[in-house]
């Protein structure tokens, strides 16, 4: 399916990246917002909030985040495409009620604007700490699918993939960007309508009586179905039958938990996505991910100026992590390198699948402000001895 042409604004705009988002969940066909404002992310919602009336959706500001997650799951069985925002705080209160939508396997977009933390932490200023709460930040054993984006433009076209990622899994998907990304402006290009794909929602051809809301399939994606068209299911948070209805039990559990799992897991080739660039040759490789993967290209540039062979893997995907390539990878080069806002969450993952065969670098800090390519070159330079 295409695009809806009147939500489109097709052309050239110099939009920061938090506009961005906004435009394109609405190219997305996304028609309820439930949202609470916090910095860095509230420029989403205002966008939304003017946008939507002139084009058939719902903004709701709630109470609070709890509320916003929780609205936008419901907004999604009565069959819209849903999404909110958010940042640090924000995003762990919203961590129970996206626990309940990966769950209930409900197709969603949360946004999350991340800056400097623990706690209120620095609203004002980036950060990159939130990486590790996306991937296991509700309880329980899952999968979840996040997207980094780099720039306004990737902050466009990333909400859109990620529309259409929920829709193809069923499951809440994350966007996780940053303060810097959120708020840089810079030209983002807009397609025709007709350019821009989206895959919509898989309903279940059963006649009502028959259809199951979590009947199993072979892609361990079922199809979902439909309010008001006769049917009559049950969903719920806890452990449930393909029915829908509670059975606990460790066999149930077991069936129920896999399949949340097992569909992320079996399809990762196809999820996962990274760009890079001059890596066959390379003796080491630096990764990175949303605003990082822009900050490093100085030192990189620098370093194979000076005749080093580095490589660099910007990391579009970041969950499911790219656990085979890292693999692959560490049996060829020296080194590995990791370049966060944080102190080394996504690198332990990177450290885990290197698995000892390379030596593995993390260039990290708590946020506030980008790296200093100095401190990048200066790694790199001590990697490849």
């Amino acid at each position: 399916m295409k695009a809806d042409p009147k939500n489109v604004l097709t052309g050239s705009h110099y939009l920061d990246g938090n506009y961005a988002c906004a435009e394109g969940a609405i190219a997305a066909g996304c028609k309820f917002f439930g949202g609470y404002p916090i910095t860095p992310s509230t420029e989403i919602a205002e966008r939304v909030s003017q946008r939507f009336p002139l084009l058939g959706g719902v903004f709701i500001q709630m109470e609070d985040e709890l509320a916003s997650m929780a609205s936008i799951l419901g907004s999604s069985w009565g069959g819209v495409k849903s999404m909110s925002c958010t940042s640090g705080p924000g995003f762990s209160l919203m961590m129970e009620n996206f626990g309940l939508g990966i769950m209930l396997e409900t197709p969603c977009v949360l946004v999350n604007v991340q800056r400097g933390g623990p706690s209120t932490g620095l609203p004002t200023l980036p950060g990159q700490a939130d990486m590790m709460q996306a991937r296991w930040g509700s309880h329980g054993d899952y999968e979840v699918i996040a997207l980094a984006p780099d720039s306004p433009q990737e902050s466009f076209e990333l909400v859109i993939h990620a529309f259409n990622l929920s829709e193809k899994y069923r499951m809440p998907v994350l966007v996780m960007t940053d303060e810097c990304v959120g708020h840089m402006t810079e030209k983002v290009v807009i397609p025709p309508a007709e350019e821009i794909e989206l895959l919509e929602r898989k309903y279940t051809d059963k006649k009502p009586g028959e259809a199951l809301p979590f009947e199993p399939t072979s892609d361990g994606v079922s199809p979902m179905i439909p309010i008001g068209k006769g049917h009559k299911f049950h969903i719920t948070g806890l452990t449930h039958d393909y029915r829908g209805y509670p059975v606990i039990n460790a066999e149930t559990q077991e069936k129920n938990v896999r399949r949340l799992i097992d569909k992320v897991n079996m399809h990762a080739d196809e999820i996962i996505w990274l760009e890079e660039k001059d890596v066959e040759d390379a003796e080491v490789v630096i990764m990175a991910y949303g605003i990082s993967s822009r900050v490093i290209q100085p030192a990189v540039a620098k370093a194979r100026k000076e005749g080093i062979k580095i490589g660099q893997i910007k990391m579009v995907t970041v969950w499911p992590f790219p656990e085979k390539r890292v693999r692959e990878l560490a049996g060829k080069v020296k080194s590995l390198i990791m370049v966060e806002m944080n102190y080394g969450q996504v690198f332990l993952e990177m450290d885990r699948c290197a698995a000892g065969k390379c030596r593995t670098y993390l260039v990290g800090h708590a946020g506030g402000t980008v790296h200093n390519a100095v401190d990048v070159y200066n790694t790199i330079k001590e990697a490849v001895k």
